[in-house]
């Protein structure tokens, strides 16, 4: 191993499904779409309507009524996370972190206080 190779990246996706993101790089550059899904092992996003693309697929009629009818399907194709940016107002914005105290109650009754992770806007410094 040489040490020029990378350790391995913590999974951490700091984008969530539900997200509105807009895309900056690849072929979709300035696509704006709704998060569908995030796979945070590969750190990459499926965004409603961006990186479409077109799978053949053939005719399986085993199995009765389950058999699935041939043809071209069109589907989105997950794009990596580097490329993408959350929106937030009318532009784009990086994410940061913020560490909030809480108070929590315990299932006896008893309160603690705790620590909780709150997503933020770089940009306007709002909670997201």
């Amino acid at each position: 191993m040489s040490n020029h190779q990378s350790k391995p990246k913590k999974n951490s996706v700091s984008i969530k499904k539900g997200d509105t993101v807009k895309v900056i790089a690849g072929k979709d550059k300035g696509a704006e779409g709704k998060v569908i899904q995030v796979l945070r092992e590969e750190q990459r996003v499926l965004v409603e309507g961006v990186n479409r693309i077109k799978r053949h697929t053939k005719v399986q009629n085993q199995g009765g009524r389950a058999g699935t009818t041939g043809g071209i399907i069109t589907a989105e194709a997950p794009i990596h996370v580097s490329n993408v940016m959350l929106v937030e107002g009318d532009g784009v914005t990086r994410i940061g972190f913020r560490r909030d105290e809480v108070t929590k109650r315990r299932p006896d009754g008893s309160e603690y206080t705790a620590q909780r992770s709150v997503r933020i806007s770089r940009k306007s410094g709002k909670d997201i």
